[in-house]
């Protein structure tokens, strides 16, 4: 027998499947007790009638990006406690790349048809801002055509305390050296409870948000995330949702939403708790359902896999996130989920849905309507962590410079 859904949640169903607005009651309500089958049904519903005749005329193309994740040291003074990646500051681990090895790899992504880098790495105690316009000039000088999606608040408050700068002084010239948008790091857990549980040394939530506010001021859109699994309840994620929510109703520049899962690996909290498969699909399709103001949300088959992440594709989700030729921060606490280009434009398919490859604005690169027509080039391929194994990198006949 199929249970009846309360009156109620069918109405919140049926108003955001249509593009309405719901409140954060009710995504509570939907996310705690409205069946799998329906949310997602609504959820994709939502996703279709955004994207009809944007991606493609039933809105059925659903994206990915080929980019890098360079991450420049590992040197962190914040000490997370999901963090498998990081090391004391004088720690005998600690690692930086040079300038010449970041620009290698730039070399490689443009190489590998990617678009974007995301230039993240710890907070390092002596890295202020003058370190990343450093680079950012760099980057840009070499690589005109890469975009620089990368950091977020927490590295912005960091650098302008080593700086002694205001956080609008740190940003203003972050965008002038060349940063082109926030990759919406750092946000993990908004809420204070379980911010203040796994990452007792960063901002508050609030301030957080805050920074990213300023950045969209300031003409620098972002990404916003969320970090599922480490003991927060229920409504503590939807409260995640609602003041990403409220920040957007104010300035428009979240470009996506992206949810990821704790990995268990190498860090302090030991996988004592973690996030089902169920509860992630459940949090995919309430965001698209609940987030009617942020444009896009993203499946991370990164961390969830691939089975997972293409289930993504009928909860909500319009993207499948990037082939990301290096990772080095989840993969350090168990993500080795790898995929190519190849794969991913299988998974899209096979979802049946079309793929197209996108810039970090969400144009449509190219459109693999055509399945005679795919790439083929099997080096296009994500890859678990060059710091992780040995002679690790996204181009097989390319080797790695050692780190210093």
């Amino acid at each position: 027998m199929t249970r009846q859904i309360p009156a109620e949640l069918q109405d919140a169903l049926d108003r955001a499947a249509g593009g309405g607005r719901i409140e954060h009651d009710e995504a509570l309500e939907l996310y705690r007790h409205a069946p799998l089958h329906a949310l997602g049904t609504a959820a994709d519903a939502a996703r279709r009638k955004r994207y009809s005749g944007v991606y493609g005329e039933q809105g059925e193309i659903a994206t990915y990006i080929i980019e890098r994740n360079i991450n420049y040291t590992n040197a962190c003074v914040t000490a997370c406690k999901f963090c498998a990646f990081y090391a004391a500051p004088k720690s005998d681990k600690v690692w930086t790349r040079e300038l010449d090895d970041i620009l290698r790899r730039c070399a490689e992504t443009v190489t590998l048809g990617g678009t974007q880098i995301m230039f993240q790495g710890g907070h390092h105690p002596d890295y202020g801002v003058e370190y990343y316009e450093k680079n950012f000039r760099a980057i840009k000088a070499e690589f005109p055509q890469l975009v620089i999606h990368s950091l977020g608040a927490s590295e912005v408050q960091h650098m302008a305390k080593v700086s002694d700068v205001s956080v609008e002084e740190a940003i203003t010239r972050l965008k002038a050296a060349g940063l082109d948008s926030f990759a919406g790091a750092g946000a993990e857990l908004l809420p204070e409870r379980p911010r203040t549980a796994i990452a007792p040394l960063k901002e508050s939530g609030e301030r957080w948000l805050e920074i990213m506010e300023t950045a969209h001021g300031l003409g620098l859109e972002s990404t916003s995330t969320m970090l599922m699994g480490t003991g927060e309840t229920n409504a503590e994620r939807i409260e995640h949702l609602r003041m990403i929510r409220d920040v957007q109703d104010r300035t428009g520049g979240f470009r996506a939403f992206i949810p990821y899962t704790y990995q268990p690996e190498n860090n302090h909290l030991k996988g004592r708790t973690q996030a089902t498969t169920f509860e992630y699909l459940r949090l995919i399709a309430v965001a698209r359902l609940y987030l009617y103001n942020v444009a896009h949300i993203q499946g991370s088959w990164l961390t969830v896999g691939k089975e997972a992440g293409q289930l993504s594709l009928h909860y909500g989700a319009d993207d499948l996130g990037s082939v990301m030729l290096e990772e080095n921060v989840v993969s350090s606490a168990g993500a080795k989920h790898r995929s190519n280009r190849m794969e991913l434009i299988h998974l899209i398919r096979a979802a049946g849905r079309v793929p197209a490859q996108r810039s970090t604005t969400y144009e449509l690169i190219t459109v693999h309507d055509d399945p005679a027509n795919d790439p083929v080039d099997d080096h296009v391929m994500s890859h678990i962590a060059s710091t992780a194994i040995e002679g690790g990198t996204a181009h097989p006949e390319l080797k790695l410079v050692e780190v210093r």
